[in-house]
């Protein structure tokens, strides 16, 4: 595979103004998430997924949004006659320094509702503590309250009953008007205390409205501001508050006196941010001199406070942070300008390691032309298009391969879209030509021209898009290989298609698309009905993936919950009578198949232009629900499917036509399936290698997969910091028993060892002495010229990255995990060693013996933003040819002595891709207002 190293592709990251975790003690019946909230308006949700934290979705911002802060509101549970329960439903709100509340749907990824009242610009919100079960005020039916601070020195309430959010009333206002409510939080349900911008915490009766106790911090330091800036409030489990200012310090107030008990001088600027343990024994602070602190009380005087250490994770302040415990789970999640959440443990502080989450989004904002060699990316409003004229091979030809890398790519072209939205997808056909882009309130088309000559300038024009379509938005778009049909997502469940026309005699209008979209029903799931209206509600049937096969006849989408759906173009006929009954076909295969809103009459419209259309697929009932939510879904490039229903002897029982492409999924867990996407079945290899199977290299990452290539039978697997290569055609077989049949001890393994485990961590880093030892390994890879170029077809690849790895590390101490892995390692290679001088000789068609890789693995690239195709060179055949003769290779065992069968030489082709990294330090953060 040729690489492209590319960093000139700009994404800058938007800094993290807000934390927010819905629940911050976690509960086997409560579904948790993070919300991250952004200055360019994004949120974020995160699913903690016992310490992978995953990146669901993102409800992207727009123009002149921010998010700063977040706020979850669970209501009561409710219990029903059949003994079931329906868990409150989770909502969120925010604000961005605006007059107005917004509370947010996470199942459509937009704004649901609006609120606004006549005061100055909220500057921070709490939710007001729900009446315990069984109290008076729950009895009296009074519900949970918005509680906001202004700039204006003003408390309002927002009543958000009924599932409704509205402005109440003013419930103080102070009489100086230069008073800012800078910060809040709730002692209990009826009292507030709020950090002010004069020197003051003050503290509210929410029933009367009545100032209860104004507590003063005096002046700032000499030299300093006049006054002292409350910047963040917490209340302990016993009542105390804790309070961090401008003066760097944190103040421990009596909760039932509300005087001071202790002062400590915790950071040496600005305490920007607080978090508090459950049971209110651990304190921790970020401040502007990007220290996060850890407090805990005395072992000899429990009312005495120390500061038992500070580290500095961030590269700027540390402006925002939220606790999370439960489950095994005991962490603190910070964030500031340097945009990347740092999860730190808070239970097991200075026994684990922290963990530094990606300031890349999970889903990839990048797509290639590849026969068009053209890269496009996209971040808030903007569209960039970029040409790499040249393959990589022919760079490296001339004697200035660094001058020749670098004039190689040019920016083409610059799109700014029109609107107050910004991006959330965007799709490009394969030459180039065409280009779509959505936002949560429009789509947009355009016509992309490219001169012959390479210096033209690339000729953008508008594709005029049916109102209908235009006005719908989207949050996932994409267009089919052979750029005739367009799928989008709108709000998040609707799945629609369309027809895209090219008529070259027409010279206005060459590309049109048809007005009507055709409605893709999808299968209505077994849900509860108790677990459907509470919770996050239909939060998890959210649309993350949506992928067309090859040949553009089928479509699968993916939600959050695990189902894949999938539909088949097929031929209309005069009566309709094969699109019938497909569908009827389908509904019939389950009890469950009949669709949630549209029925498949809907593409039966007579508005509808004749031809192919879209009908459920008759088996698609019969995908299994993925075990987590899945982070990839991708049709294989070339017919997989033949070669891959090989029985033992080698034959093919099925070859036909509508199973030649294989459906990857990856889920959260890592967890890789591979599919026959028209029959609904797991593939042969999927069977037959299970997760513990796979190389340790790839179960043990912690990192997420983002994305997936094809190259054959070959899947290119990369996240933030790695890329992995397996090939599905060969099987795997777990280390203990290829160890254990070779030493002649049987076969069997010890199961525990099978099992991918987290490890005795609380959800942040692996304690410090595994940390160490599981460094990341740099695997080299000769055949290139600064690590530009990979080729990891050569022979000679493994064992020079070996002799590399031993050499670079030699002076290295070397124990645990490490040890063993390198143990392993040389175990491994000297077994293929044995396996090579006892195999048969023998030569291929071509008279050569080749060794076929099954799998690669390298941290050199990090962190990738993305790795898209640009060309690949191999017909269909050849790749067929190239499959078949690696899914044939079985090992045979004869007279109690396992004897290798010969491998035949095999070509896989050639792929060409640019991997595209965005640094942390090649990210623009604002200025810092102190230096240390």
């Amino acid at each position: 595979m040729d690489i492209h190293r590319c960093r000139f592709v700009p994404f800058p990251a938007s800094p993290i103004n807000t934390i927010a975790f819905s629940h911050p003690l976690l509960s086997s019946k409560r579904p948790a998430r993070l919300a991250i909230g952004r200055a360019n308006g994004d949120i974020e949700i995160w699913n903690p997924l016992h310490g992978s934290w995953f990146q669901e979705s993102i409800i992207h911002g727009g123009r002149d949004r921010s998010i700063d802060s977040l706020v979850w509101v669970t209501g009561d549970d409710e219990v029903l006659s059949n003994g079931s329960v329906i868990i409150g439903r989770s909502r969120l709100f925010s604000i961005g320094y605006t007059t107005a509340v917004t509370e947010w749907d996470l199942e459509q990824g937009r704004a649901r509702k609006h609120a606004s009242g006549q005061h100055g610009d909220i500057w921070c919100m709490a939710a007001q503590p729900a009446p315990a079960p069984g109290s008076a005020a729950a009895a009296a039916g009074q519900s949970q309250r918005l509680v906001a601070g202004t700039i204006d020195g003003s408390i309002v309430l927002y009543s958000i009953d009924d599932d409704d959010l509205q402005f109440q009333r003013v419930l103080v206002k102070t009489a100086k008007r230069n008073i800012k409510m800078v910060s809040i939080a709730f002692q209990s349900r009826q009292i507030a205390v709020v950090g002010c911008s004069d020197s003051a915490i003050r503290v509210y009766d929410l029933r009367r409205g009545e100032l209860l106790r104004k507590m003063t911090l005096g002046k700032d330091l000499v030299g300093g501001a006049k006054d002292i800036i409350v910047w963040s409030v917490k209340c302990l489990k016993n009542g105390d508050i804790v309070s961090g200012d401008s003066t760097g310090q944190i103040v421990i107030w009596d909760g039932k006196t509300y005087t001071q008990a202790q002062r400590i001088q915790g950071h040496k600027s600005d305490v920007l941010s607080l978090a508090t343990s459950a049971d209110g024994s651990s304190i921790i602070s970020g401040g502007m001199d990007r220290r996060t602190a850890l407090y805990r009380t005395t072992p000899r005087d429990p009312s005495r406070w120390q500061r038992v250490w500070h580290r500095k994770y961030h590269d700027h302040d540390v402006k925002a942070m939220a606790s999370f415990e439960g489950h095994g789970m005991s962490v603190v999640v910070t964030g500031g300008p340097d945009a990347t959440p740092v999860v730190t443990p808070l239970r097991q502080a200075g026994v684990e390691n922290h963990r530094t989450l990606s300031h890349l989004p999970h889903s990839i904002p990048l797509q290639s032309a590849a026969q068009g060699r053209l890269i496009v990316s996209w971040w808030d409003r903007e569209v960039h298009i970029w040409k790499l004229h040249r393959p990589m091979k022919d760079l490296l030809e001339g004697e200035d391969v660094e001058q020749n890398i670098e004039n190689n790519r040019k920016l083409l072209g610059r799109i700014l879209i029109k609107g107050e939205s910004n991006i959330t997808s965007a799709s490009i056909s394969r030459d180039g030509t065409l280009l779509f882009v959505a936002t949560a309130s429009a789509i947009k088309a355009f016509h992309l021209t490219l001169g012959a000559d390479a210096d033209d300038d690339l000729k953008i024009r508008k594709i005029q898009v049916p109102s209908s379509m235009e006005s719908s938005g989207s949050t996932l778009v994409q267009l089919s290989p052979n750029s005739q049909w367009l799928c989008w997502i709108q709000d998040g469940t609707k799945v629609l298609a369309t027809r895209i026309t090219h008529d070259s005699s027409n010279q206005q209008d060459p590309i049109s698309l048809h007005s009507r979209p055709a409605k893709l029903a999808r299968l209505r799931r077994d849900i509860p009905k108790h677990v459907r209206l509470g919770g996050l509600g239909g939060y998890d049937r959210r649309i993350t993936h949506a992928t067309f096969s090859p040949d553009s006849n089928t479509i699968a989408t993916a939600d959050l919950a695990g189902y894949i759906d999938t539909w088949v173009l097929q031929q209309q006929s005069d009566d309709n009578s094969t699109l019938q009954n497909g569908a009827t076909a389908t509904a019939n295969d389950d009890d469950d198949a009949s669709s949630e809103s549209d029925s498949d009459d809907d593409n039966n419209d007579d508005t509808f232009p004749p031809g192919p259309r879209w009908t459920r697929s008759p088996k698609a009932a019969l995908f299994p629900k993925l075990s987590h939510s899945p982070v990839v879904l991708s049709f294989s490039d070339a017919a997989l499917g033949p070669a891959l229903r090989q029985d033992e002897d080698g034959s093919n029982k099925d070859t036909t036509d509508k199973d030649k492409y294989i459906l990857l999924a990856i889920t959260a867990s890592s967890r890789i399936y591979t599919f026959h996407a028209l029959e609904g079945a797991l593939t042969r290899w999927s069977r037959r290698n299970a997760t513990w199977k796979l190389p340790d290299e790839i179960r043990a990452t912690r990192d997420l997969i983002k994305g997936a290539l094809w190259q054959g039978s070959r899947v290119w697997m990369y996240g933030t910091s790695f890329l992995f290569m397996l090939d599905i055609a060969i099987d795997y077989e777990d280390d203990e028993a290829a160890g254990a049949k070779s030493n002649g001890t049987g076969s069997s393994s010890n199961k525990a060892s099978r099992k991918r485990k987290r490890g005795t961590d609380t959800g942040a880093g692996s304690k410090m002495e595994s940390a160490q030892a599981l460094a990341p390994q740099h695997l080299r890879i000769a055949g290139g010229s600064g690590g530009e170029w990979v080729d990891v077809e050569m022979a000679d690849a493994e064992a020079d990255s070996h002799n590399d790895d031993e050499d670079d590390d030699s002076s290295e101490e070397e124990d645990g995990e490490l040890q063993k892995l390198r143990e392993r390692q040389q175990q491994q290679q000297q077994q293929q060693q044995n396996a090579a001088k006892n195999k048969e000789s023998s030569t291929s068609s071509e008279g050569t013996v080749a060794k076929r890789r099954n799998w690669w693995h390298t941290y050199k690239y990090r962190p990738i933003l993305g790795v898209v195709p640009l060309s690949s060179t191999a017909s269909e055949e050849e790749t067929h040819d190239a499959v078949a003769n690696g899914a044939s290779r079985k090992k045979k065992e004869n007279s109690g002595s396992a004897k290798a069968k010969q491998q035949t030489a095999s070509t896989v082709p050639t792929l060409e891709v640019a991997l595209v990294e965005r640094p942390k330090w090649d990210v623009d953060t604002p200025t810092r207002y102190i230096e240390d």
